[in-house]
């Protein structure tokens, strides 16, 4: 009975799963045959659901809403089928979707100027009917897919200004109804495909900035109805195929910035309808080819930046059509031909800069009144400009700077009312600026700096109100600033520096507060800072060094919050520098040598970006803040020539990137700090004139790109530290004036590039090290005088051939002076004075003082006496053993001598004892000796006769001969 229940209900599961099998069939077959049959609208919106559409672009793409009323849909006449989708700039984002290839119908696809990104999807291949397709300006990297060339009906393909790689696939060939292919801006590599050719209806072909390389194919010419090929920046080279001249309908042909070489083709000539041709930065050389005359059609010429050689032969009375002819940068001779311009001439640019031009000033220009632009600058040109210079009534910019012209600047100058730029910098140009230049209200820059003028800046400059950079530097004008210069609002750069001006700074020139680089440097100004810069807040830079100016700064400077340079060296302010801390964006402060006063402002540590301080030959006192170890950009620090006391403060090891620390002249002490072998990029340290004490830290070693070390004039002390001798590139090392003792360190020799060391006035021992004759570089100075060398002169020194100076003196030297020193024919002061030297002085030394060589008293030849004499006076003179045997005889004799007196004396005294016993009374008895003199027999002295009270002293016999051997020795 329980089995019947178990069977039905496995025959209930079975039955089950059958249906679920079914309807899974049945759906499966559901879904297939509604996919097959589905409206676009329902792939739109599977589009869609692929898309990011932060500005709702796609906001009406609902069911609710006709699909041929959604935003960018154009449907067909029968409202069924979608034939166009424009997107272009709706702001969406995501990836291009497959579900496009469904859109059978559609011909126009505009999906440019969006955030797409991923690939082109290959399956865009399949829609047989697309006539346009614009994916540019997305974000769309990968390959261009090759099934692209399927698109046998597309007219228009402009997938440019993407992330596009890889090669330009050869299929694009097969779209045969092809008229602009838009490939440009990308990233795209390889040549142009042979096949290109094919595309018999291509007119516009955009290849620019790209990578592609190899050749520009003949089979271009196949293009016949091109008329725009743009292919600038990329990397083809070789010629310029002639087959291009085939091209009739050619009108814009851009080959810029790329690496093609040969001549110019006279074939271009043959492209009637050009007129735009741009062939500059590539490496083409020759001459320019006179058929280009042909081309009535060119409006631009651009041949710039190539290597073409020969005269200008292009006659705008031909080219009727040019507007402009840019020639830049070649090497071009000769003048502009006599008959080049037409009076009624359509050309208004005309830029022939840096070429190798000639004569003078093209008078044959002043029959293009059309011309707007005008570039002559940085060729041979010279003369006179012309007063007709004012035909050219419709000049804007006149470029002649870098020439050789001369002369004064003509008057008429002031008749060209359009003029706006004025660059005349670099020539010969004398005399005053005409007053007439205040004609030129619409006159924005004026550049003559690197001239000869002189005079007067006129004040009617100041009526240019339109001005906006002012460059007058390297001339000789004279006298003040114009007083009116306040009434030019819109300067921004006013640069007079190097002239003879003289002065105080006008008050008014607070007023333009547009000003951003204000150079007065280099002349004679005098007075005090006006308060009203304080109105200058956009101030980026400001330099018066070289001046006059006096009295504090005024504290109305710390508003000037843009400020980036101030250079205010050599000039006579003083009190505190504090209102030149207000802004923090400095890169560059320089004050060097005024008389400022007090502590160095904490606050300078707020220009994180600070990278040259220069403060140097002040009266600044107290510390150096421990701030500027925020200063990790410091690159120059100068405090020299101050009264600054402590220590260096540990937290300047913060600057890794500090090239130069100057600190010399001041009253810091301490010991030299160790951090000093972490500044990796030191190249220049001098704490020379200070306190600082105890030894040179070997960690010092460590600054590879140390060129200068100067820590003279100090209490240092101890022994040079071996590592020295890793700082490989150090120029110039100078310790004298300290206490260092030991040796030189034989590691020195490593330092090769060593064209200055001064060791002098230290307690230095031992021999002078071979090793230094190994430093070749060695010019300005070797001095090592005043310390306590013994031993001989290495030889060695006399491979230093480049020394100029040479001071061994005061020390212990013995010897003779080598004669390989002679050969130091760069040596122009030598000093040998107060050693032990002896022998003949090298013959070329002869031209040196006597002082060079005082107090050896070996030492013989010019300039002492001659060694002849000296050889006489030896022969006269005991030899050291025989001096030695003397004195043994002496000391032997005298000893016998004493032994003898003694004995005497002795036995003297026992006669007297004898006496004494037998003398009943005792007393003082007296004995009359040989010489007359009388012994006290009481106090065993020596006492004088009567009758030789006034003779002199008698000398005993060892002071007698001891001064006989110091007579001899003389």
């Amino acid at each position: 009975m329980k089995l019947i229940p178990v069977r039905h209900s496995a025959m209930g599961s079975i039955w089950i799963c059958h249906c679920v099998l079914l309807l899974s069939i049945l759906d499966t077959s559901f879904t297939a045959t509604m996919a097959n049959n589905a409206t676009d609208s329902y792939w739109l919106l599977r589009i869609k659901s692929e898309l990011v559409d932060p500005l709702g672009a796609l906001g009406n793409w609902s069911p609710t809403t006709h699909y041929c009323n959604w935003n960018g849909i154009t449907c067909a006449v029968d409202q069924e089928h979608v034939i166009g989708l424009n997107l272009s700039g709706s702001g969406i984002s995501g990836s291009i979707s497959v579900e496009f290839s469904h859109l059978a119908s559609i011909q126009t696809l505009d999906l440019s100027s969006n955030s797409l990104s991923g690939s082109i999807p290959s399956e865009l291949g399949q829609l047989q009917n697309l006539r346009i397709l614009h994916l540019y300006s997305n974000d769309l990297s990968g390959n261009i897919p090759a099934e692209i060339g399927n698109l046998r009906e597309l007219q228009i393909l402009r997938i440019g200004d993407n992330m596009l790689t890889g090669e330009i696939p050869p299929s694009i060939a097969n779209m045969s109804e092809l008229t602009a292919l838009a490939i440009g801006y990308c990233h795209l590599n390889g040549s142009i495909p042979v096949a290109i050719g094919k595309l018999k209806h291509l007119i516009s072909l955009d290849l620019q900035m790209n990578s592609l390389s190899g050749l520009v194919p003949e089979e271009i010419q196949g293009c016949e109805e091109l008329q725009n090929f743009a292919a600038s920046n990329n990397m083809f080279e070789g010629d310029i195929p002639s087959s291009m001249g085939s091209l009739k309908s050619l009108k814009i042909l851009n080959l810029a910035n790329n690496s093609l070489s040969g001549s110019i083709p006279t074939a271009l000539s043959h492209l009637s309808n050009l007129a735009y041709l741009n062939l500059l930065g590539n490496k083409l050389h020759g001459e320019i080819p006179s058929e280009l005359n042909s081309l009535i059609q060119l409006q631009k010429l651009d041949l710039s930046k190539n290597n073409l050689s020969g005269s200008i032969p292009l006659l705008n009375v031909k080219l009727q059509s040019l507007e402009t002819l840019v020639l830049s940068d070649n090497a071009l001779t000769g003048s502009i031909p006599s008959n080049f311009c037409l009076r009624d001439s359509k050309l208004q640019q005309l830029f022939l800069a840096r070429n190798m031009l000639s004569g003078k000033f093209p008078m044959e220009l002043l029959n293009c009144p059309s011309i707007q632009q005008l570039d002559l600058s940085d060729n041979s040109l010279e003369g006179e400009l012309p007063p007709s210079l004012d035909k050219l009534k419709n000049l804007t910019d006149l470029v002649l700077n870098n020439n050789s012209f001369v002369g004064f600047l003509p008057p008429e100058i002031g008749n060209i009312s359009s003029l706006e730029g004025l660059f005349l910098f670099g020539n010969f140009f004398t005399g005053k600026i005409p007053m007439e230049i205040g004609r030129l209200q619409r006159l924005r820059t004026i550049y003559l700096y690197d001239n000869q003028m002189s005079g007067l800046i006129p004040r009617e400059i100041t009526n240019c109100t339109s001005l906006e950079e002012i460059d007058f530097f390297g001339n000789h004008f004279t006298g003040p600033i114009p007083e009116t210069i306040g009434k030019l609002k819109d300067l921004v750069v006013l640069h007079l520096r190097q002239n003879d001006l003289s002065g105080p700074i006008p008050p008014s020139l607070g007023y333009c507060k547009r000003l951003q680089i204000l150079a007065l440097a280099d002349n004679m100004l005098s007075g005090s800072i006006p308060p009203t810069f304080s109105y200058l807040s956009k101030l980026t830079k400001i330099t018066l060094y070289n001046n006059s100016f006096e009295g504090p700064l005024p504290h109305s400077l710390s508003s000037l919050k843009s400020l980036k340079i101030i250079n205010f060296s050599h000039n006579k302010f003083s009190g505190s520098f504090f209102p030149l801390t207000g802004s923090n964006s400095l890169t560059i402060l320089d004050l060097t040598n005024n008389s400022l006063s007090g502590p160095i402002p904490s606050t300078l540590a707020n220009s994180r970006n600070l990278s040259r301080l220069r403060l140097g030959k002040n009266y600044l006192t107290g510390n150096i803040p421990p701030e500027f170890g925020q200063l990790t950009e410091l690159n120059f620090l100068d405090l020299s020539f101050n009264n600054l006391t402590g220590e260096m403060p540990p937290q300047l090891s913060n600057s890794k990137k500090v090239e130069h620390i100057l600190m010399s002249n001041n009253r810091l002490n301490g010991k030299l700090p160790v951090w000093l072998g972490r500044l990796e990029e030191l190249g220049e340290l001098d704490l020379s004139y200070n306190n600082f004490s105890g030894r040179i830290p070997s960690e010092l070693g460590n600054c590879s790109k140390l060129l200068k070390l100067s820590l003279h004039h100090n209490n240092l002390s101890g022994e040079i530290p071996h590592e020295i001798g890793n700082l490989t590139a150090l120029n110039v090392f100078n310790l004298q004036t300290n206490g260092f003792s030991g040796a030189i360190p034989s590691t020195i020799q490593q330092c090769t590039k060593l064209y200055e060391l001064t060791l002098s006035e230290n307690f230095l021992t031992g021999t002078i090290p071979v090793e230094l004759g190994g430093l070749a570089e060695l010019q300005v100075i070797l001095d090592l005088s005043k310390n306590l060398f013994i031993g001989e002169i290495p030889p060695s020194l006399g491979n230093l051939m480049k020394l100029e100076r040479l001071n061994l003196s005061f020390n212990q030297l013995e010897g003779k002076v080598p004669h390989s020193l002679g050969k130091l024919t760069s040596l122009h002061v030598l000093n040998l004075s107060n050693n032990h030297l002896e022998g003949q002085i090298p013959p070329t030394f002869s031209g040196f003082p006597l002082s060079s060589f005082q107090n050896n008293n070996g030492l013989c030849g010019p300039p002492l006496g001659s060694c002849s004499e000296s050889t006489a006076q030896g022969k006269m003179q005991l030899s050291n053993t025989q001096v030695a045997a003397i004195i043994v005889a002496i000391v032997f004799t005298s000893t016998v001598i004493c032994l003898v007196m003694l004995y005497i004396m002795l036995r003297i005294w026992c006669n007297w004892r004898k006496v004494a016993i037998s003398s009943a009374e005792g007393g003082t008895i007296a004995h009359k000796a040989r010489n007359g003199e009388y012994w006290n027999m009481n106090s065993f002295e020596l006492i004088p006769s009567p009758d030789k009270q006034n003779s002199a002293t008698t000398t005993s016999f060892y002071s007698l001969k001891m001064e006989t051997m110091e007579n001899t020795n003389m």
